[in-house]
């Protein structure tokens, strides 16, 4: 029996339907670095004007978060609550990488660009999946990552398309044919630096961070030109002066049972810990396009759990930070939780917005949903907090210190919201975060730097007995209130689109993917993908129909079932 009819029977058996329009599997591994050849001619140029106008495209899907304010919000609305329930698979793209898979595709003129795990991109005719080329990075002997091989995305620009590679590399690809045109080593992989983020390209730039924070690097948010791949610059997350104003509370205001006199103390006699503090960069800066302004988060501090060793608030780890996108000069931070020791760093985008402040005044915002449960809503122009939402999870024994025996403190070090990036309806008011609900003991064991090596000072266990799930929260952010929850089986873990459709769209480790009523939360579609739908959706248009596009592929990090398919949808005729 061929390959093609194995995938096709496979293919019907999961989802239950009496057609296939298509099933497209990819061939077995081969030893060159571009597989496949051009098929469709030359991709018409991805602008700065493109990128600048993405939020009202219906076209196309520019962004890994839809546009420069990572809204998000797709603004179509051919697909919507009066015929979402018609939505049928028009096309099912087989990777040859069966591993997690976290990417959002990007598309561009009727041309669909995904990675996988491993640091493999696809170029895809988004009208029926067929394979237009792909590439397969060649590792460096060396690659050392956290939670999973992963990798979110490329970033298109000019003639190019932009990836970030595990062994912390950056590559820029002819978009035309997947050949590689020039790479740069972003940082050192035998010290802990790796790439799972998808880059953004903004104005001739490159921009991209670094995951690692549990390996104790330095983390950053870097710049390189997109034409040569030669650094701009770059904004450190941990500042060499990292101790800050010994915040005993944090940014709710709750106090965070800090020892500050023996804080003091291990800084005189260890110094700064600036050089291996963590603060990596895992997911895409926000761009304002009017201050020239990048908005980005930066996560935990390394050791994790050990806060011996890093005496301070730790800055500007898990912090809402914002610089200048021309020099990458510091203009404005926010930090969370001050010498954060229980893993709960931010990681899922900043959104750009506008939003009501305290007096009712609409001003220039921007929001960020933390694994503590919150959102965060903040005056853009100087990072202050506004508001924070009420808890989309529960919160128990906040902030109880990890001990060498276990101590029980929600949420776990998975979160609230993880790295999923949520999205907001402007119209609604409405911000959407999917969120776990996964009870955990934190654990201390202090142990010096190891060198590039797994640096956490303890252990987070998950606790077997306690039931874990999780849910899709819509968040009023003018006003901190919950105005809908829908409670979900097993933590979710992956992204949530909104579009003008009334719609969310997101899916669950159990490989349901489903669609809402953005208003009010009711179910109005779910779709069985065979595999943990782990990666934030996207929307795009070719010839005047619209598709709702997802990779099921599962997830690492909490362990769901592994595929490997990009699953295009469309209304049935």
């Amino acid at each position: 029996m061929s390959r093609m009819k194995i995938h096709t029977i496979k293919f019907l058996s999961v989802l239950g339907l009496g057609f296939v329009m298509a099933a497209f599997a990819a061939t077995a591994t081969q030893a060159q670095e571009v597989k496949g050849g051009t098929l469709y001619g030359d991709m018409q140029l991805v602008t700065q004007d493109m990128l600048n106008r993405a939020a009202g495209d219906g076209n196309n899907f520019l962004h890994t978060n839809g546009n420069y304010e990572q809204t998000r919000y797709y603004p179509a609305r051919q697909i919507n609550v009066g015929n979402v329930h018609k939505l049928r698979p028009a096309w099912i793209f087989q990777t040859e990488v069966v591993e997690s898979l976290e990417t959002t595709p990007i598309v561009v003129n009727g041309i669909m660009y995904v990675t996988t795990s491993f640091s493999h991109v696809y170029a895809l005719n988004a009208e029926t999946g067929e394979e237009i080329w792909h590439y397969k990075h060649k590792m460096g002997p060396v690659t050392t990552y956290c939670c999973g091989p992963n990798n979110r995305g490329v970033a298109a620009y000019g003639d190019k398309v932009y990836l970030g590679t595990l062994d912390a590399k950056l590559v820029a690809l002819d978009a035309r044919t997947g050949r590689l045109v020039w790479e740069t080593q972003i940082a050192d992989p035998a010290l802990g630096y790796s790439e799972t983020m998808a880059p953004s390209a903004v104005n001739g730039k490159i921009l991209i961070g670094t995951n690692g924070g549990e390996y104790g690097v330095r983390g950053f948010l870097k710049a390189f030109d997109s034409e040569t791949g030669e650094l701009l610059w770059t904004f450190y997350t941990t500042a060499e002066n990292s101790v800050g104003v010994w915040a005993t509370h944090d940014a709710t205001g709750r106090d965070m049972l800090r020892d500050i006199p023996a804080e003091k103390a291990a800084l005189a006699e260890l110094g700064d810990p600036y050089k291996t503090l963590g603060g990596g960069v895992w997911q895409n800066p926000a761009y304002d396009q009017e201050t020239n302004r990048l908005y980005f988060v930066a996560g935990n501090p390394s050791p994790d759990l050990d806060g011996s060793l890093r005496p301070g608030d730790n800055l500007y780890t898990n912090s809402l930070i914002s610089v200048d996108l021309d020099t990458g000069q510091y203009a404005c931070h926010f930090q969370y939780i001050a010498h954060d020791v229980w893993d709960l760093d931010a990681v899922s985008p900043p959104i750009l917005l506008d939003v009501q402040d305290e007096n009712g005044n609409t001003v220039p915002g921007v929001i960020h949903g933390g694994k503590t449960g919150h959102i965060y809503v903040h005056d853009r122009r100087t990072c202050r907090l506004i508001r924070f939402s009420e808890a989309m999870v529960p919160q128990e024994n906040m902030w109880v210190l990890p001990t060498k025996e276990g101590k029980r403190m929600l949420p776990g070090a998975n979160g609230g919201v993880e790295w999923s990036p949520m999205t907001v309806d402007e119209n609604l008011g409405l911000a959407y975060a999917i969120n776990l609900h996964q009870p955990m003991t934190y654990h201390v064991e202090s142990t010096p730097y190891p060198g590039g090596k797994l640096w956490l000072g303890g252990a987070f266990k998950v606790i077997a007995s306690e039931q874990q799930w999780g849910n899709v929260t819509a968040v009023d952010y003018n006003t901190g209130k919950i105005r809908w929850k829908v409670k979900t089986a097993e933590p979710m873990i992956g992204g949530i689109m909104a579009t003008a459709g009334g719609l969310v769209f997101t899916g669950e480790g159990n490989g349901a993917f489903k669609a809402y009523d953005s208003a009010n939360g009711n179910l109005l579609w779910t779709f069985q993908a065979g595999a943990g739908v782990n990666a934030p959706p996207a929307s795009y248009t070719v010839n005047g129909k619209q598709y709702i596009v997802v990779g099921a592929g599962g997830n690492v990090q909490l362990n769901y079932k592994r595929g490997n398919n990009i699953i295009a949808f469309t209304l049935a005729d």
